[in-house]
């Protein structure tokens, strides 16, 4: 079974999430649209498009918990509910709850220091 496949997104945790993203839009040139976050399309070393995404966003971090990090990653998986359930098999810390929905099925995983990893299954053909 295919696991973890790329990364899908990071999320960052702010005090000040209108202030912080400025901060990015000015210092570095980071295009943050209204939803908070960019887009971050992947292309092949020619510069074409190769078909994947990775989120990139800065919030309020409330949905990090039960993690306490300052940081959230999402990783993009093949199959999300095989996945979760090889996890939980090996004693992981898997959290009961999996939202689907028009952007792809998620998951949630605790690794042992405390952080919150998001599991990402993208919706077919993207």
């Amino acid at each position: 079974m295919s696991r973890v496949t790329g990364i899908g997104g990071v999320f960052i945790r702010a005090a000040d999430p209108a202030g912080l993203r400025a901060w990015y839009r000015e210092h570095l040139g980071i295009d943050v649209q209204a939803w908070g976050g960019a887009a971050f399309r992947w292309v092949d070393a020619s510069g074409r498009a190769a078909g994947g995404t990775t989120v990139w966003a800065i919030n309020d971090g409330k949905d990090f918990a039960p993690g306490t990090a300052s940081f959230m990653l999402n990783y993009r998986v093949t199959d999300l509910h095989a996945l979760l359930a090889a996890l939980r098999e090996e004693g992981c810390n898997v959290l009961d709850r999996i939202e689907e929905s028009e952007y792809g099925k998620f998951g949630w995983v605790v690794d042992p220091e405390g952080n919150k990893l998001e599991l990402w299954q993208p919706p077919e053909g993207q």
